[in-house]
């Protein structure tokens, strides 16, 4: 069902909004903001990951949306139209599971792949039954169509779990010495790139010894550019601080970032920085290439034994977070995601699970109804062929 009024999008979110409490929700989006208003580079991060929750609060408040707010603000609005269809325990758990969203770094995505896997089966012909919200199933949908059914868990992976350099990190990172930077800038005014390559990674936690690789690693490039020093290295780090080409350097930051990403990779971490008459670019790459297909195998392999019963045909529906258009593509145009999900359907653990989908933020922000998910059937299992089960099964890509 797609919302065509302002006024009844407004009216649903302030449904939903009511599930987790006026006052939660307020909390919430107050400490969004302040986080988005504080952290230059990291708050772009917390802006995009918690786009949904942005935007639905701007619907409610009646403001204008662009295109993907619209869609995002539709979405949140259609966990309203669920509870209205919910039993009394099933809207007790599911006004449970939106409070629980709006805490720590939770987001309302996981519930809104729930309820787009759910509303895409009900497009493809399929009775769908929400057993974990119903009934406290350890999956979430059970499909049926002419008889035949099949148990669906719903999960959601973030990106940042394949990567040893999180983004999250680099960001912090970077908001935190962009100032030292710039006052050292000032004072050696020229076109400078400081590279860095981080074979233990880069994580926004502290390690087994109680230190913080945020804290250390910024120190270090510190105490580097304050000695005059043009490398350091060590297990951890090797940074190298070189003269930034003067093409590059005269182009718009736009085109320096393009330029950068052409040398660098699509996985390297890129951050400019400013001062006086300088400017110094950061590029930061992992020791090793990143793993979010690995990652997904390895979740989907504990998803299998634990989040379907085994009594009838399972599908596991992955839902991948905190990644960017460029590394999607490059996940499904380089087929990353399907090599990893068919040699996961090889394994012992899959002998339940008939298909495998992946999907991410940007087929959530497609047209309601559109099915673009990346499906992967396992070619092994009895329902495989099974021509009733066929539209959930079968590959749309």
């Amino acid at each position: 069902m797609n919302i065509t009024s302002s006024a009844q999008r407004s009216k649903q979110i302030k449904a939903v909004v009511t599930m987790a409490g006026r006052k939660l929700w307020a909390e919430r989006i107050a400490e969004l903001r302040a986080k988005v208003a504080t952290a230059a580079r990291y708050g772009k991060f917390v802006g995009v990951r918690h786009a949904a929750e942005f935007a639905a609060e701007k619907a409610r408040l009646g403001l204008d949306l662009s295109p993907i707010e619209t869609t995002l603000a539709d979405r949140v609005a259609g966990l309203a139209r669920l509870d209205a269809v919910l039993s009394v325990s099933g809207k007790a758990r599911l006004h449970s599971a939106v409070a629980d969203s709006l805490a720590g770094d939770a987001n309302l995505m996981p519930l809104l792949h729930l309820h787009r896997t759910a509303s895409l089966h009900q497009a493809l012909g399929f009775t769908v039954h929400y057993a974990g919200l119903e009934d406290g199933a350890v999956y979430d949908l059970l499909i049926d169509r002419d008889g035949t059914t099949a148990e669906i868990a719903c999960d959601t992976l973030s990106a940042e779990e394949g990567r040893l350099v999180h983004r999250a990190a680099w960001m912090r990172l970077m908001d935190q010495i962009d100032p030292d930077l710039q006052t050292w800038l000032s004072a050696h005014p020229g076109r400078y790139l400081l590279k860095m390559t981080l074979p233990q990674g880069l994580r926004d936690a502290a390690s087994a010894d109680g230190t913080n690789a945020l804290a250390t690693l910024h120190k270090r490039i510190n105490t580097m550019l304050s000695s005059s020093k043009r490398s350091d290295h060590d297990e951890a780090a090797v940074l190298r601080l070189d003269p930034l080409m003067l093409a590059a350097a005269q182009a718009s930051e736009n085109g320096l970032m393009n330029r950068l990403r052409n040398e660098f990779g699509p996985e390297a971490n890129l951050a400019v920085t400013g001062g006086g008459n300088g400017i110094l670019v950061l590029a930061a790459r992992a020791g090793s290439e990143n793993e979010v297909a690995v990652a997904m195998r390895t979740r989907l392999a504990a998803l299998a034994p634990t989040r379907l019963s085994g009594s009838r045909p399972g599908i596991l529906a992955m839902f991948i977070e905190d990644t960017d258009r460029l590394e999607w593509s490059l996940l499904r145009d380089q087929l990353t995601l399907e090599g990893e999900a068919r040699q996961f359907l090889t394994f012992p653990e899959a002998r339940v699970v008939v298909a495998v989908t992946c999907a991410s933020r940007f087929e959530l922000y497609g047209p309601l109804g559109a099915d673009s998910a990346m499906r992967f059937r396992n070619p092994t299992h009895p329902a495989a062929k099974n021509p009733t089960l066929a539209p959930a099964v079968l590959s749309t890509v």
